[in-house]
């Protein structure tokens, strides 16, 4: 599936140096027609990456194209066909909901005003004369999400979308992703990061995991789940089975980590038991195996 899918962005050689990080991607590929999550732990460079896709960031090495891998972002009518969402403040903090309303309008062709006021009734975004600065940290977030999901576009890319949501708003941003995906009948993508991806993980069809400005795994999620097994066991055989686990983590009951499926075969005469682990269990397995907090 990986060999023939038509990418929405493909990037090689994408470099940024700052003084103590270096953002390095050899080669990115986010495929059409999906919704893909970018994992890592805080300061993995997620949004150093999403700054330079969405051209927020310009001071970069690389080639990066768009839509099937034919496009530059500078070309006349890509950042139309893009949507994007990030931490920072879109909006003048004096602006009110209806004047960010207005004011998109004219700024974006596409922007639909009735398709607005129904986002944000969906969303319970809180109207009135206030000012955006005196919103939450959850409402304006659901004001940026309000004005990228009213738009026409082919693409949207969102920097840490959920983290300031409650549960609730959470797994709505996760039905309103499902939704636009299924109105494009596999024209349209969605690409995210977090740091925490057990509450987007029902909403990810293909995972990039980052560590320290690099991708360290990717793939489809159920292929990655192929690939990765769980492994339990007892306390007193947590030494034997350590040189063949990945983000192994051990407790007075027991341990646990991660295998590759093609070396289960090596655990074998230990007393473990397997399971099929979550995307959460595999991204932090694998960012433990990359970073050396968890090492000695």
């Amino acid at each position: 599936m990986m060999n023939n899918m038509e990418n929405v962005i493909y990037g090689r050689n994408i470099e940024k140096k700052f003084k103590k990080f270096k953002l390095h991607i050899d080669e990115l590929k986010v495929p059409k027609g999906f919704a893909t999550a970018l994992i890592g732990e805080n300061g993995a460079g997620k949004s150093t990456l999403l700054n330079i896709l969405t051209g927020v960031r310009v001071d970069y090495k690389g080639d990066i194209k768009y839509f099937d891998e034919q496009q530059a972002l500078e070309q006349e009518g890509i950042l139309d066909r893009i949507g994007y969402t990030g931490p920072n403040n879109f909006f003048l903090p004096h602006w009110t909901v209806s004047q960010v309303r207005e004011i998109c309008s004219i700024l974006f062709d596409s922007f639909s005003k009735e398709k607005f006021d129904a986002f944000s009734k969906r969303l319970n975004i809180p109207e009135g004369s206030q000012g955006v600065r005196a919103l939450s940290d959850g409402n304006r977030m659901k004001l940026t999400l309000a004005t990228a999901f009213c738009r026409e576009t082919d693409l949207l890319i969102m920097d840490e979308p959920a983290s300031p949501l409650d549960p609730l708003m959470r797994d709505m941003l996760c039905q309103l992703i499902r939704e636009y995906l299924s109105e494009g009948n596999g024209e349209k993508s969605v690409f995210f990061s977090t740091h925490n991806i057990s509450d987007m993980e029902n909403v990810t069809d293909y995972a990039i995991i980052m560590d320290d400005g690099s991708i360290v795994e990717q793939g489809f999620v159920e292929e990655l789940k192929e690939k990765y097994i769980l492994v339990k066991g007892e306390p007193e055989d947590s030494e034997r089975a350590s040189k063949y686990l990945i983000g192994m983590s051990k407790g007075k009951y027991g341990f646990e980590g991660m295998c590759l499926a093609k070396d289960m075969d090596k655990l074998a005469g230990i007393r473990v038991s397997f399971e099929t682990p979550t995307l959460s269990q595999i991204s932090i397995a694998v960012m433990k195996q990359h970073t050396g907090l968890f090492q000695g």
